[in-house]
C-alpha cells in the first residue's frame, strides 16, 4: 500500500542529518530579543529546485519555529510559481523534482509543521491590508492545478505518521491540521481520488480522528463528489459504527443528494433512533428534518414521533429530579452535571427544531397535522405538548391553526392535566425561554367561551408561574390581573381562581407580587359577589400571613374599603363590605390558629378583639336592610362551617345569635297573634301534641302581614333603636344558629330540636272550593310568598338535623319531607294564576341585587320570649319591631318577599312565559338541599320507623319515603351532579344568557371537592339501587297484571315512578360518566362504585380486578331493560351503558349487547301517544339509533335491513301507521332515521382504507365486496326521495349524497384502479349500479333549481364539481388499464325528480364505458351545453359522440 511504501522509504535514510540536528537545536524558542539578531542564520539555504523556486517567486523558507515568510501577495507567490514551472526548460519533469524537494524539506517534522502554518507578510502595513490573512505554503501550493496531485498524494504518504501520536506541547494535532490544508480549495483537480484517499485514510484512523475527517468532507470535496461519498458513507452506517453516526448524519445534512437516498439513510437512522445517545439527538434530528420534503413530510414527522421517545434517552434519576424538581429546591444533587448536560442537550434538540420549523413551513405544518391527527388521550406525549407551545413561539403563520388543534383536543378532553404538567416539568428550560408567547396563548384560550379551554389557559398561568423564573412569575401575575379587570365574567373567574391557587402553591412568590393584585381593589364594582369572595381571601392571605411582617399597608387599604362599603347607603357596595369583612375574619383567625403554638388555641386577646370588632361593625351596618342581614348571616355560617372560628370567638357569637334568633321569630305557642291580619292565624304543621303552655311556633304569618300592612299605610315607622325583623332572614339565621349549635356540641342539635317539630303561625294554605278566583292579585302574591317562607324553613330543616341518628328524628325528617312535597303541589296551583309573581329571594349574592326597587316599613308587636328545645324563654317580654322598611339607606333596594315586577336573572324572566306553575324556573329560590340530606333514601320506600319514649318503645308508626318524595330527593340529587361533575365543555353557556345562573343555588355544593361528592353519592349507591330493583318490579308487576307485553301506563302513580326510574339512571350516568375517574387517585372511588353494583348479582371477592367488576356491573345494568318504561329511560340506559364500556379493556361483547338492546327499544311498540308527543322525542330517537349502528357489527346490513324491509312497510301502511318490524319508524320520525342512516352510511366507507396493489387478492375481494354493499344501501336511501320528498329529506341527500361520492373517489376509486383487469364484471356492476345514483343526485339538482330553495341550492354546486371530478377519475381508471378506447362522452339531459325534462338548463356529460360483451356503464358530469360541445371537440379527438336521456 501507498503507507507501507512510505514507510519503507522512510526507514531507508540516516537517522539524522546535519541539516536536521541543526533544525532541533534551532527548536529551543529564542528570546524576542534574540530573533532579529538570529534572522540571517534563520533562513534554509540549500540549492535545490523546492528552495530555489519558492525563493524565486517571493516565498523564503525559515528554519526551527519562525513561520515562513512571504514577500509578495499570496495571488501574486501563486502566479510567478506557476509561470516558472511552465516556462521551466525540464518542464514537466521540473515538477516532480519540485515535489522530491518538498518531500525532502518535510521530512523535519518542525519544517513540515511550518509549512502548514500561516506564512509571516513582510509587506507593508497598506499593502497588507488587502488579506489580513496568510495561507500556509501547502495551501498556497494546493492552489496551483499543476502541483495539487502531487502535493495531496505527498500528503496523504506522509499523515499516516502523526495519526497515533499525541498532539504537541502548544495543543496542534497534526493530522487534523493537515486535512485542513484540503478544505475551502478553489478547484480540485481530481475529485474521484482525493475521494478516494480519504476514505481509505477514514477506515484506518483512531475514532477521533475518524470523526474529525468526516465532519470535514463537505469542506473537501466539491458537488461531483458527494453522491460516491455519500454511498460511502451509508455503508459505514450500515456497519452501526455507532461512535460515527453522529458525524456521518451531520455530513450528509450538508451535501447535495438524491431525495431517494435521504429517505433510505432516514429509514436506517429511524431504526436505530432508540439506541442512540442523548448527546447524538441534535444531529440526528437536524438530519431527519433536513432529509424531509414537502411530499413526505408529513409521514417523516408522524413516524418520528411515533419512534421518538424523550424519556428513553433520559435516564430514570434524571427524570425523577425534574418531576422533585420543586419540593427539593436549592438542594444539591449527586448526579447535577449529569443533569444540566442532558438539559443542555434537550434545549439544542428544541433549537434544532426551531430551527427547521423557522425557515420550512412545510416541516411546521406536517408536524401541527401530525399531532392533530392522534385521536386516543394514551398516544399523546409529552413531547407532542412541548411542540406545539414551541411550534407556537416559532412559526408565526400557523399560530390560528395550532390554536384551532389546541383548542379541538381541549374540548375532546386529549390533553389531560397531568400530562401538561410534566411537559413544563421535564422541558422547563426549553418553555421558560418561550414564556412570552406561553402566556399570549394563555390569554387568547381566556378569551374563549368554553370553560374547558379557559381551564386549559388557567394551567398554563399556574405552570408558568411553578416552573419559570422570579421575571416569568411577574408576568404571569401582571397578565392576571389584566384578565380580573377585563370585566368578562369567565376571564374574572378564571383569573381568580389561577390566584387562588398560586397563593395556596407557592405563597413568598405571590407576596412578592402582591402590590400587583392590591391594584384590583379599584375595579371592584365591576366584579360578581362570588368574584368579589376570592379576591379577599387572596388579598387577605397576603397581608394577615406572619411570614411576612411588611405587608401591612396591605391590611390598611382592605380596612379601608371594607368601611367604606359598608358605611354605603348603595346595597350593591355594601354587599361588598360584608364580603370581604367576614372573609378576612376567617383568614385572620385561620392564620392565627396556623401559626398558634398549641395547634387549634383560642386566639390572643388583642386579636380577638380586631375579628369581633370587625362583625360587629358588620352586624350593625346590616341590621336596619334584610338583604344585608341575610347575606351577613349565611357569610358568617360558612365560615362557621369552615371551622374558621376559634372557640372563644364562637362562644361569643354563639350566645348573641341564640338569643336574637328567639327573640326574632320564636314565640309560646299559647300566645295566637292577633291583628288585622289578611287571613286568619293558624298553627300548622306541628309534628307533637304541644301542651299550649309548653309549646312554640315560628312566627312566620304576622312577620310576613305586618310587611303588607306597612306597604298600605296602616303601621306607623319604626321607634329609635328598634331591631328590623324579616321574614326574609328566617331561613338564613337558623342556618347560623344550627351551625354554630353543631360547632359548638360537636354534631349535637339536642338544645335546638325544639324546632325540628315545632309548627309555625301560617293561615290555610288549601286552595280549593274557588278560594284562588276570590283572591286579588296582592293576596295570591301574600300567599306565594307565605309558601315559599315555609318551603325554605323546612328545607333548612332538613339540612340541620338529617345527620342526627335518632329514630325519632328520621321519622320526623320523612314528615317534613312529605310537607314539603305537598307544599310545592299547592305552590304550583298558586303561581299557575300568578303570572307576573317574583318569589322572594332565598340566595343574596346574586348579581342583580343592585336593580332591587323600593320597599317600605311596617311596626311590630310585643311578644314574649320562648324556649328553643329545652331551654325556658325569658319571663319579661321585650318589644321587638317587625318591619321590613329600609332606613335611607335602602333607597335603591326592592321588596324581596311580596310581589312585584323586576329584573331579575335568567330564572324570573323565563317564569313569565310560562303557562303552568312548574316549579322547574324557581330553582333559585329555594333553599339549598345539603348533600347529607340525601341520607334519606337509606329509608326505602317502606321503613318503620320506631318511635322510642321512656327510653322503651310503645308505639310504632309506618313512615314511607313514598314516590313523590323520591322522585323530589333525586330530582334535587340529579340537578347537583350535572352542575358539579357534568364536563366544563358541556356546560357552554349561550350568548346573552346569565353567565352566573348556572351556579345559583348550589353555593353550598362547590364547598366541597368533586372526590368529597363522588363519595357522598358512592355512598348511596346502594339505596339507589334497592329503588332501582324496587320500580323494576314495579313495572314488572303491572306488566303481569295487565298482560301486556311493554311495561308503563297512563296512571299518575306510573308517570312517577316512570320519572324516578329515569331520575336514578340519570344519577348512575352522571356519576359513572365523571372525566376524573381516569386519574389514578380517583381509582379507589371508582373501584368502591362498581363494587356495589357488582355485588347486587353476586358476592364478590376482594380485590377482584376491574375489568371483572365492569362486566358484572355490565350485566346487573344490562337486566333492567325489560322493564324500561319510556323511550327516555332506555336511552339514559344505554348511555350508562356506554360509559361502562368505555373504561372496559374487553369491549366486544358488550358493544353487541349494546346494539342489541338499542335495537329492541327501536322495535318495541311504546305506549302510543306518550312518546311521539314529548318534547324532543326525535333527538332520543336519534341517539338511540346512532347508538345501534354505531355499535352493531354489521352497519350495511343494519341499514338495508331498516330501508328495505322497515320504510316499505311504512310506505305500503296507511297515514299515521308504523312499520311492524320498527314500531318508531312512522312517516313522521322518517327524517330522522333518514338522516341518521345517510350520515353512519358515509362514516363507515370513509373509515375504509383504499388499500394498495401489493395486498392480497383476498384483501381485494373483500373489499370489492364491502363497496358493492355499501352501494347497494345507497341505492336503497337515495331512491327514498322519490315517495319522501319532503325539504328536510332532499337537505340530508344533498348533504351526504355528495360526501358518499367524495368517499367513493377517496376510498373505492384507488381500489378499482388495481381491481379492473382481475375482476371485470364486478367492477363494471359496481360502476353501473353507482351511475344510477349519480343520475338522481343530477335530477336532485335540477330539482332544487326549479323550486328556488336556498337551503337545497347552495349544495348544488359542489355537488356537481364532486360528479364531474368522478367523471375524469373513472376516466384515469380506464386509462389505466389500457382501455382508453371504451370512453364514450354525450349530453344528459337535466329532469327533475319525476323524471321530466327540464329546458333551458344544464346538460350533463355521460361516461360510457364499453366492453366485449356489449354492455355500458354510464357516469354522468354536468356542463353548459355550448362549453360541452367546445370541450368534446378539445378533449377526446378520435372519440365518437353520443346523446342520450
Amino acid at each position: 500500500m501507498v503507507f507501507k511504501r512510505r514507510l519503507s522509504r522512510c526507514s531507508g535514510k540516516d537517522p539524522l542529518s546535519k541539516d536536521e540536528s541543526i533544525s532541533e537545536d534551532r527548536m529551543q524558542p529564542l528570546p524576542k530579543t534574540m530573533k532579529k539578531s538570529h534572522a540571517p542564520n534563520e533562513i534554509e539555504e540549500n540549492d535545490t529546485v523546492f528552495v530555489r523556486l519558492l525563493k524565486t517567486s517571493g516565498l523564503i523558507l525559515k528554519t526551527g519555529q519562525n513561520q515562513n515568510q512571504l514577500a509578495v501577495d499570496q495571488i501574486v507567490f501563486q502566479k510567478k510559481l506557476f509561470q516558472t514551472l511552465k516556462k521551466h526548460p525540464s518542464y514537466p519533469k521540473v515538477i516532480e523534482e519540485f515535489v522530491k524537494g518538498l518531500e525532502s524539506y518535510i521530512e523535519d517534522s518542525e519544517s513540515f509543521r511550518n509549512c502548514l502554518l500561516s506564512c509571516e507578510r513582510l509587506q507593508d502595513e497598506e499593502a497588507s491590508m488587502s488579506m489580513s490573512y496568510s495561507k500556509s505554503l501547502i495551501k498556497l501550493l494546493l492552489g496551483i492545478d499543476i502541483l495539487q496531485p502531487a502535493v495531496i498524494k505527498t500528503l496523504f504518504e506522509k499523515l499516516p505518521e502523526f495519526l497515533f501520536e499525541k498532539p504537541n506541547s502548544d495543543g496542534i494535532s497534526m493530522p487534523r491540521l493537515i486535512i485542513s490544508q484540503l478544505k475551502w480549495l478553489d478547484r480540485i483537480v481530481d475529485g474521484q481520488d482525493l475521494t478516494t484517499k480519504i476514505m481509505q485514510l477514514i477506515s484506518i484512523a483512531p475514532v477521533p480522528l475518524q470523526q474529525d475527517f468526516v465532519t470535514s468532507l463537505p469542506e473537501i470535496l466539491g458537488d461531483a463528489q458527494h453522491a460516491d461519498v455519500a454511498n460511502q458513507l451509508s455503508d459505514l452506517l450500515m456497519e452501526n459504527t455507532t461512535p460515527l453516526t453522529v458525524p456521518i448524519l451531520d455530513v450528509l445534512s450538508s451535501l447535495r443528494l438524491d431525495t431517494n437516498f435521504l429517505s433510505k439513510i432516514r429509514r436506517l437512522v429511524m431504526g436505530k433512533l432508540s439506541s442512540l445517545r442523548l448527546d447524538d439527538l441534535p444531529v440526528i434530528m437536524k438530519f431527519i428534518l433536513h432529509s424531509a420534503t414537502a411530499t413526505n413530510a408529513f409521514e417523516v414527522i408522524t413516524e418520528l414521533r411515533k419512534k421518538f421517545d424523550l424519556h428513553h434517552f433520559m435516564l430514570p434519576s434524571q427524570f425523577l429530579a425534574s418531576q422533585n424538581k420543586l419540593k427539593n429546591k436549592g438542594g444539591a444533587s449527586s448526579s447535577g452535571s449529569q443533569e444540566n448536560t442532558s438539559k443542555d442537550c434537550v434545549v439544542l434538540l428544541f433549537d434544532v427544531i426551531k430551527s427547521a420549523v423557522r425557515y420550512d413551513k412545510t416541516i411546521s405544518e406536517a408536524w401541527i397535522k401530525a399531532i392533530e391527527g392522534i385521536s386516543s388521550v394514551a398516544e399523546h406525549k409529552i413531547f407532542d405538548v412541548a411542540m406545539l407551545l414551541v411550534l407556537y413561539s416559532t412559526s408565526t403563520h400557523t399560530k390560528k391553526y395550532i390554536e384551532r388543534v389546541l383548542r379541538s383536543k381541549i374540548r375532546l378532553g386529549h390533553i389531560e392535566k397531568h400530562l401538561l404538567e410534566n411537559t413544563f416539568c421535564v422541558h422547563d428550560l426549553v418553555l421558560k425561554d418561550i414564556c412570552p408567547s406561553i402566556l399570549s396563548l394563555a390569554q387568547s384560550l381566556f378569551h374563549s367561551q368554553d370553560p374547558s379551554i379557559i381551564s386549559f389557559g388557567s394551567l398554563l398561568y399556574t405552570y408558568a408561574f411553578r416552573f419559570f423564573d422570579t421575571y416569568c412569575q411577574q408576568e404571569v401575575v401582571g397578565a392576571l390581573v389584566t384578565h380580573v379587570c377585563s370585566g368578562n365574567a369567565a376571564e374574572v373567574d378564571a383569573a381568580l381562581d389561577v390566584l387562588l391557587e398560586l397563593i395556596t402553591l407557592n405563597p413568598s412568590a405571590m407576596r412578592l407580587n402582591a402590590v400587583f393584585v392590591k391594584g384590583i381593589l379599584d375595579y371592584l364594582e365591576n366584579i360578581s359577589p362570588r368574584q368579589i369572595r376570592k379576591l379577599f381571601y387572596i388579598l387577605s392571605t397576603l397581608a394577615f400571613s406572619k411570614q411576612h411582617e411588611t405587608s401591612s399597608h396591605i391590611q390598611d387599604d382592605l380596612y379601608m374599603v371594607v368601611r367604606k362599603q359598608l358605611s354605603s347607603t348603595i346595597f350593591k357596595y355594601k354587599l361588598i363590605g360584608i364580603i370581604g369583612a367576614v372573609t378576612m375574619a376567617g383568614i385572620m383567625e385561620g392564620d392565627s390558629n396556623s401559626n398558634s403554638t398549641q395547634g387549634q388555641a383560642d386566639l390572643s386577646s388583642d386579636k380577638c378583639t380586631q375579628v369581633t370588632s370587625l362583625l360587629q361593625l358588620v352586624q350593625s351596618c346590616t341590621e336596619q336592610s334584610p338583604q344585608a342581614s341575610a347575606l351577613y348571616y349565611d357569610e358568617f355560617a360558612n365560615l362557621i362551617q369552615e371551622g374558621k372560628l376559634a372557640p372563644k370567638t364562637l362562644e361569643w357569637a354563639g350566645q348573641t345569635i341564640f338569643n336574637d334568633f328567639q327573640d326574632a321569630f320564636v314565640v309560646d305557642l299559647c300566645v295566637v297573634p292577633k291583628g288585622d291580619f289578611l287571613f286568619p292565624v293558624k298553627a300548622l304543621y306541628g309534628l307533637e301534641e304541644y301542651n299550649t303552655r309548653d309549646g312554640i311556633a315560628i312566627n312566620l304569618l304576622p312577620l310576613l302581614s305586618w310587611k303588607f300592612a306597612e306597604d298600605r299605610g296602616q303601621i306607623t315607622s319604626q321607634e329609635p333603636g328598634q331591631k328590623l325583623v324579616s321574614a326574609l332572614c328566617l331561613a338564613p339565621y337558623f342556618r347560623l344558629l344550627r351551625l354554630c349549635v353543631a360547632r359548638q356540641h360537636n354534631g349535637n342539635l339536642e338544645e335546638i330540636d325544639g324546632l325540628l317539630d315545632c309548627p309555625l303561625f301560617l293561615t290555610d294554605l288549601e286552595p280549593g272550593g274557588g278560594r284562588l278566583e276570590s283572591m286579588s292579585a296582592k293576596e295570591r302574591s301574600f300567599m306565594c310568598s307565605l309558601i315559599f317562607f315555609t318551603l325554605n324553613w323546612f328545607r333548612e330543616v332538613m339540612n340541620a338535623f338529617c345527620l342526627q341518628t335518632p329514630p325519632e328524628i328520621k321519622g320526623k325528617l320523612l314528615t317534613r319531607l312529605k310537607d314539603i312535597v305537598g307544599l310545592q303541589d299547592i305552590l304550583e296551583k298558586y303561581l299557575a294564576v300568578t303570572p307576573d309573581y317574583v318569589p322572594p329571594l332565598a340566595h343574596f349574592d346574586l348579581e342583580t341585587l343592585n336593580v332591587i326597587p323600593h320597599s317600605s316599613s311596617a311596626s311590630a308587636k310585643n311578644r314574649k320570649k320562648t324556649k328553643l328545645g329545652g331551654m325556658k324563654r325569658k319571663a319579661d317580654g321585650s318589644k321587638v319591631l317587625s318591619s321590613d322598611k329600609p332606613s335611607k339607606e335602602d333607597n335603591t333596594e326592592c321588596d324581596p318577599e311580596l310581589s312585584g315586577r323586576s329584573h331579575l336573572d335568567k330564572e324570573s324572566t323565563e317564569m313569565e312565559g310560562k303557562k303552568s306553575g312548574s316549579l322547574q324556573n324557581y330553582h333559585a329560590f329555594f333553599r339549598e338541599l345539603d348533600i347529607e340530606v340525601f341520607s334519606i333514601l337509606h329509608c326505602g320506600l317502606v321503613t318503620k320507623v320506631f318511635l322510642d319514649t321512656d327510653m322503651h318503645t310503645e308505639a310504632t308508626e309506618v313512615m314511607q319515603l313514598g314516590p313523590p318524595e323520591l322522585l323530589f330527593l333525586l330530582e334535587d340529587l340529579s340537578h347537583k351532579l350535572e352542575n358539579k361533575l357534568t364536563p366544563s365543555f358541556a356546560k357552554r353557556i349561550p350568548f346573552l344568557k346569565n353567565k352566573g345562573s348556572w351556579n345559583v343555588g348550589f353555593s353550598h355544593l362547590h364547598q366541597k371537592s368533586t372526590q368529597e361528592v363522588v363519595h357522598c353519592v358512592v355512598q348511596l349507591l346502594a339505596p339507589m339501587c334497592n329503588h332501582l330493583e324496587n320500580i323494576h318490579n314495579y313495572f314488572q308487576c303491572s306488566v303481569a297484571e295487565t298482560h301486556v307485553d311493554r311495561p308503563g301506563g297512563k296512571t299518575q302513580e306510573s308517570h312517577i315512578m316512570s320519572s324516578c326510574y329515569q331520575k336514578l339512571l340519570q344519577i348512575f350516568h352522571s356519576l359513572f360518566a365523571w372525566s376524573g375517574f381516569f386519574h389514578i387517585g380517583n381509582r379507589n372511588l371508582l373501584y368502591s362504585g362498581l363494587e356495589v353494583l357488582a355485588s347486587r348479582l353476586k358476592q364478590i371477592e376482594r380485590d377482584q380486578p376491574l375489568e371483572d367488576l365492569i362486566s358484572q356491573s355490565f350485566n346487573y345494568l344490562q337486566n333492567f331493560h325489560h322493564s324500561i318504561p319510556n323511550f327516555k329511560c332506555g336511552l339514559y340506559l344505554l348511555r350508562l351503558l356506554m360509559v361502562l364500556l368505555e373504561k372496559s379493556t374487553a369491549p366486544a361483547q358488550k358493544k353487541l349487547k349494546i346494539a342489541s338492546m338499542a335495537k329492541q327499544f327501536l322495535c318495541r311498540a311504546w305506549l302510543p301517544g306518550e312518546e311521539e308527543k314529548s318534547a324532543g322525542f326525535n333527538d332520543q330517537l336519534r341517539d338511540v339509533l346512532c347508538i345501534y349502528l354505531e355499535h352493531t357489527d354489521g352497519v350495511l346490513k343494519a341499514i338495508e335491513e331498516i330501508a328495505g324491509i322497515g320504510v316499505p312497510e311504512v310506505i305500503n301502511s296507511p297515514r299515521g301507521a308504523s312499520s311492524s318490524m320498527f314500531p318508531t319508524l312512522t312517516r313522521d320520525t322518517f327524517v330522522v332515521f333518514f338522516r341518521v342512516m345517510m350520515a353512519e352510511l358515509e362514516k363507515t366507507v370513509k373509515g375504509l382504507q383504499a388499500g394498495s396493489a401489493a395486498d392480497s387478492q383476498q384483501i381485494h375481494e373483500e373489499k370489492l365486496l364491502y363497496w358493492n354493499m355499501a352501494v347497494r344501501d345507497f341505492t336503497i336511501l337515495i331512491n327514498l326521495i322519490k315517495v319522501f320528498d319532503s325539504r328536510p329529506v332532499l337537505h340530508v341527500c344533498l348533504k351526504y349524497g355528495r360526501l358518499f361520492v367524495e368517499a367513493f373517489l377517496k376510498q373505492c376509486m384507488p381500489l378499482l384502479d388495481f381491481s379492473f383487469r382481475k375482476h371485470r364484471d364486478d367492477v363494471l356492476s359496481l360502476l353501473e349500479t353507482f351511475q344510477l345514483n349519480t343520475r338522481l343526485l343530477h335530477h336532485l339538482c335540477g330539482h332544487s333549481k326549479i323550486h328556488q330553495d336556498t337551503r337545497l341550492t347552495k349544495h348544488v354546486p359542489l355537488l356537481k364539481k364532486t360528479l364531474e371530478l368522478l367523471v375524469c377519475r373513472v376516466k384515469a381508471m380506464l386509462v389505466l388499464n389500457n382501455c382508453r378506447e371504451a370512453f364514450w362522452l354525450g349530453n344528459l339531459k337535466n329532469r327533475d325528480l319525476q323524471g321530466e325534462e327540464i329546458l333551458s338548463q344544464n346538460s350533463q356529460r355521460i361516461l360510457t364505458v364499453e366492453c366485449e360483451d356489449g354492455r355500458t356503464v354510464d357516469v354522468t358530469q354536468s356542463m353548459e351545453d355550448e362549453e360541452a360541445e367546445a370541450s368534446d371537440e378539445e378533449e377526446r379527438g378520435d372519440e365518437s359522440g353520443d346523446t342520450s336521456d
